[in-house]
């Protein structure tokens, strides 16, 4: 028998005849290794326990601690999920079953909808099946051969996907009764599934298109072990008391009018009021930061985006043109051929470079109404975009100065932790692969040389080029996409810019892309989440509340609302005349971050009772004390007095 040579990930090797299991690698390596074991990589593609080697590779054993390795427990979980239900309902029909970013999914063809009791009975028999451990079996089937089985099992939609995408042999797997087209990997069998919860049934309809028929997907998550569950959760009963989509209507932020039609946001005075706040303080910060603005239409014609790709490469995203004067326009999904079109108004000299434009702009983008999400997932959203051109010998130095001032930006608002990605080329691209591979090692030298730590997303970038993903973790430990940094080579090329260097030469621009709050609406509803209404004393609608404790005291309370409406404070007299733990309950409710209380006591002696929404009591203080804490805690834009 031949031998194989395996390389570990310390570099060290060892020799193995030739159709050794990876589990019997994981042996070799040790018994606590081999038991902790979930899946493997074999020269970075993920493979079964149970795979055989034929030839030399690189191996990687993976276990709870790895995070790919999660990714397949969930995926295993949902074939769990499918075995349950076609034991307990089996005229059901399966459809797919993936892992998503917190647990899995399976959709399923059935008359009647599942109810609540049927999701219990479900999640019940998912826990007894766990006890069986049953092994995942990786079976082999002739295309013929297979869409014959499964015909036969009426399994319609199974047989759809493996005539788009089986080849002429294709792999199922096995787990008890089920027999599932699927490419794997999988954990070895049930019995590693420690701890699961099925969460919610929706509907969604078959491979994401509203023209197909309509199923049932149930919702789960799974984890290593109870406590891990237990945690996520208590986080989603926290998200359910911090869903942005209630508070809106709570504090009267906003709105989204069924009249006007989807996915598209209405601004009420008390969230218009914030979002002022966020684009002050934005354009505050981009003017000490080097950047102008400009202001750019909502339509042009569509032979622009032709010119910039993307009619080619973003078609799905778009609405249909419009016809002016016998000419097709289209609403803008991007900025950044508008910016481009400025650029190109003059010819540009080396000494101009770099230009830094920045724009709050809306955009408008096709989204299937089944994912539109509140503020998180619209149809019309303003980017903080802004685009730099730039030397080639400067891109670097650019994306490091983005890269600072997005933490900074961040940080402001209240966001200390950070997920950063590197997103590479993709399937569908544009360029050569040498410009892709260059541009994308300048990200990660930007990146290392700030000592951020990164994951690589492999086909992640967009299509004209790679780019740095930044996700912010909220309150409650949720990740939510931000800021994008992109690095395009495929524009200025694609609009024939030039400027003039100091050989008196034409030379092309570098191109960087970025939005760092990503939307206003979206960021907004983040923010929601995040403080749970709760804004900073910077950001809050009503930054301070007047309480006169009887009618005698509304003329004192008028007057400090006039002095501090001087001071440039969002200031409220509550005037009613309602008992003052009545008006105190009322802007608790509202999130007002200060309540001052004026009565006898107070008048007399020339004092202001201040209470704040989360300490409650905090004394007696005078006029002046009090503006300099409000105004330390605004100017500062503190998260909490």
């Amino acid at each position: 028998m031949s031998q194989i040579t395996v390389t570990l990930p310390d570099g060290s090797r060892k020799d193995f005849d030739s159709g050794v299991s990876v589990l019997n690698v994981a042996q070799s390596i040790g018994s606590r290794l081999a038991r902790a074991a979930l899946v493997a990589k074999v020269d970075g593609r993920l493979v079964d326990l149970t795979t055989r080697l034929d030839s030399d590779a690189a191996v990687t054993i993976l276990t709870e601690r790895d995070p790919e390795a999660l990714q397949v427990y969930r995926h295993s979980s949902a074939h769990l999920l499918a075995l349950a239900v076609i034991e307990l309902f089996p005229e059901t029909q399966l459809g797919i079953g993936p892992p998503i970013e917190n647990g899995f999914y399976y959709d399923f063809q059935r008359e009647t909808p599942f109810t609540a009791e049927e999701l219990e009975s479900i999640e019940r028999r998912m826990s007894e099946l766990v006890k069986t451990d049953y092994p995942f079996e990786r079976l082999w089937m002739d295309k013929a051969e297979g869409l014959e089985w499964f015909s036969n099992q009426g399994a319609d939609l199974k047989c759809e996907l493996i005539q788009e995408r089986a080849g002429e042999r294709f792999s199922c797997y096995k787990v008890g009764s089920l027999i599932d087209f699927c490419r794997g990997p999988h954990i070895p069998s049930l019995g590693r599934i420690k701890a699961l919860k099925l969460l919610s049934v929706a509907g969604a309809y078959w491979r994401g298109e509203e023209t197909n028929q309509q199923l049932q997907r149930i919702y789960g998550t799974s984890f290593y072990d109870k406590k891990q569950l237990a945690a996520y959760l208590h986080q989603l009963e926290e998200a359910k008391k911090r869903d942005h989509r209630r508070i809106g209507k709570e504090l009267d932020l906003f709105s989204l009018q069924e009249d006007a039609g989807p996915g598209l946001v209405f601004w009420h005075p008390n969230g218009a009021l914030i979002r002022n706040e966020i684009e002050d303080f934005w354009r505050e910060r981009h003017l000490s930061g080097g950047y102008e603005f400009v202001y750019t239409p909502h339509i042009a014609k569509k032979d622009l985006w032709r010119t910039s790709g993307h009619v080619d490469f973003y078609r799905q995203s778009m609405y249909s043109p419009m016809e002016v004067d016998e000419v097709d326009y289209q609403l803008k999904p991007m900025n950044c051929p508008f910016h481009i079109l400025i650029y190109k108004n003059q010819l540009r000299s080396y000494r101009e470079l770099p230009l830094r434009w920045a724009e709050t702009g809306t955009v408008y983008r096709y989204e299937r109404s089944g994912v539109l999400q509140g503020l998180l997932r619209v149809r019309g959203f303003t980017q903080d975009d802004a685009h730099i051109f730039c030397q080639s010998e400067k891109i670097e130095e650019e994306i490091l100065g983005v890269l600072d001032f997005t933490l900074s930006l961040l940080r402001s608002f209240g966001f200390t932790d950070f997920e950063i990605y590197l997103s590479t080329r993709p399937e569908k691209y544009v360029g050569s692969v040498e410009d892709w591979d260059l541009s994308t090692e300048a990200l990660r030298r930007a990146v290392e040389a700030r000592g951020l730590e990164y994951s690589t997303d492999e086909g992640g970038g967009a299509f004209y080029g790679p780019k740095i993903d930044l996700k912010i973790k909220d309150a409650i430990g949720r990740s939510w996409q931000c800021t994008t940094i992109q690095f395009d080579f495929n524009l200025p090329e694609r609009f024939d810019l030039s400027y003039v260097g100091d050989d008196g030469r034409s030379h092309r621009p570098y191109m960087v892309h970025r939005a760092l709050l990503g939307s206003m609406e979206r960021f907004f509803g983040i923010l929601i989440e995040h403080y749970a209404g709760a804004f900073p004393l910077w950001l809050a609608p009503v930054q301070v509340v007047l309480l006169p404790i009887s009618q005698r005291h509304a003329e004192a309370a008028s007057a400090l609302e006039s002095r501090l409406l001087q001071e440039k404070f969002r200031v409220k007299a509550d005037l009613r005349n309602e008992k003052v733990n009545a008006k105190i309950r009322r802007a608790q409710i509202e999130k007002v971050p200060f309540m001052v209380i004026l009565g006898d006591r107070e008048l007399e002696k020339g004092t202001l009772s201040v209470r704040n929404r989360f300490e409650g009591d905090l004394g007696s203080f005078s006029f002046e004390k009090f503006l300099d804490l409000i105004q330390d805690l605004r100017d500062k834009k503190a998260v909490r007095p």
